[in-house]
């Protein structure tokens, strides 16, 4: 590995070799995308729709990778539960990175109108048929 550093920032690579390793880095991804936190700051379902409130034109250059993702995707309206499948990343983690983007005004989260604790059977619908073309 010359010139790249090894696995978690050291030089080197770990002791033990092969599946074991590979999972253990990939389950620090998601909790290093978050910083820690596994519960959003605000409760949305996960039919939940998103939409971006940045421009084509805006410059999200500076923010994260994960964050300009969000912003490529939702500039279409899409559910909290597609993004996540689009963007292969847990439902738990875009969440909390929904919420985050949501109080710092980069996103809009659109609540589906309950009817007596009933979801919209049509917004279910289209979240079932837009589940189905992935």
């Amino acid at each position: 590995m010359s010139g790249q550093q090894g696995w978690a920032g050291d030089s080197n690579p770990p002791r033990t070799a092969g599946p074991r390793s590979q999972k253990a880095s990939s389950l620090v991804r998601p909790y290093a995308v978050t910083g820690g936190r596994t519960a959003p700051r605000m409760k949305f379902a996960m039919e939940a729709l998103v939409s971006s409130v940045t421009s084509e034109y805006q410059d999200i250059s500076l923010l994260s990778p994960e964050y300009q993702a969000i912003i490529q995707l939702t500039r279409n309206v899409r559910s909290v539960a597609e993004i996540s499948a689009l963007l292969r990343q847990p439902l738990g983690v875009v969440r909390v990175l929904i919420a985050d983007m949501a109080s710092e005004g980069l996103i809009r989260v659109h609540q589906p109108a309950l009817d007596a604790g009933k979801p919209d059977l049509n917004l279910l619908e289209r979240v079932l048929s837009g589940l189905r073309r992935l």
